[in-house]
């Protein structure tokens, strides 16, 4: 079936996998800051996002390594610590998830340097009315497809504030760009099964609910597979994170029968700590014959950011393939929008 072109263009009908092919390119994408105006010194870093728009924060949170704290808020209320030292950050793509536009009124009050990140909507209106910066991003749509573009409009930001160094991050990033560009044509759809890694790994995937496991550098990709699985494939999925996963969730697959709907994906990569890759491996031997074995897929390149970016891509290219296994399109998420109306009903 997913070797059948003809089937996949027919149910892919918004392009995702052509959006996946190109999305190395987004890293290339350059962004000015609209409104500019200098920045005082910045002593904490707060995001506030949803869904697809808080993935890339999550990207940022892992690379560069930054000076300063940060926190990504997934509500309608900020942390008490939010002052005028405080980059804040409000990232929608739609510019209109009104959890977002209600920790933008109050960080504002409460004097924060704002940054706002969206595509339209509200948060464009408030930024133009108020002269928050504001970056605007391209139409790709879904959130979730323009999480890399998101990420090299907060890389301009923290650029922009001071706290992190171009010429570090520029180069490095066009780098992991050039490494990814040369990766993903291994899983273009007409690439055959039979030499297809993605396609391979989403026919093991197909029907199960998938549980991702990645230890803390790999957990922002691990999230964007949960995601990905959620909203792509409309299939249940859940992460966690090592070593976090051994005092506790471990046990949970101890005293139930081995063949559960679930599918186990673990994802690995030679830089976390000893500690964590040496966990993976006690985990998988003592949970043999508790729980479906594991789907390994180790995070190739030599640096942190490459390794990240390729997880990432390759997660999508897996949910992709398996939503066109239950053949249906990946794009829409009607229940989402349906909800939304509901709210304000």
């Amino acid at each position: 079936m997913l070797d059948d072109l003809k089937y996949l263009h027919e149910k892919d009908q918004s392009d995702a996998l052509g959006v996946a092919a190109k999305e190395a390119a987004q890293l290339r994408d350059t962004y000015e800051i609209k409104n500019p105006q200098p920045f005082n010194q910045v002593r904490n870093i707060v995001h506030a996002g949803m869904g697809g728009s808080a993935l890339p924060a999550m990207l940022a949170q892992a690379w560069p390594v930054l000076p300063e704290p940060f926190e990504i808020v997934r509500n309608y209320d900020i942390p008490p610590y939010i002052n005028q030292d405080t980059l804040f950050i409000a990232d929608s793509y739609s510019g209109n998830t009104e959890e977002t536009v209600s920790a933008l009124e109050q960080a504002a009050a409460k004097g924060a340097q704002v940054v706002v990140i969206a595509s339209g909507g509200k948060l464009q209106a408030m930024a133009e009315e108020k002269g928050y910066r504001f970056v605007q991003l391209p139409k790709v749509g879904q959130p979730r497809y323009a999480m890399f573009c998101n990420y090299k409009a907060i890389l301009t930001a923290l650029v922009s504030a001071g706290l992190a160094e171009a010429e570090k991050v520029y180069p490095v990033l066009d780098s992991a760009a050039d490494f990814l560009e040369r990766a993903i044509p291994a899983w273009l759809p007409t690439v055959p099964t039979k030499d297809n890694p993605a396609k391979q790994l989403a026919q093991e995937l197909i029907g199960k609910s998938v549980v991702v496991y990645g230890g803390p550098k790999m957990y922002a990709a691990a999230y964007k597979w949960k995601i990905s699985f959620n909203e792509n494939a409309k299939q249940v999925a859940w992460v966690n994170q090592l070593p976090e996963f051994n005092h506790n969730e471990f046990i949970g697959w101890s005293k139930q029968p081995v063949d559960k709907p679930y599918a186990i994906v673990d994802l690995r990569s030679n830089l976390e700590h000893p500690r964590v890759q040496k966990r993976f491996e006690v985990t998988a031997r003592l949970l043999s014959g508790m729980r479906p074995e594991p789907h390994v897929v180790q995070a190739q390149g030599e640096t942190m950011l490459e390794q990240l970016l390729w997880m990432v891509a390759y997660g999508d290219f897996v949910s992709l393939y398996v939503a066109l296994l239950n053949g249906i399109n990946p794009t829409p998420v009607d229940l989402v929008e349906s909800f939304k109306k509901a709210l304000d009903e």
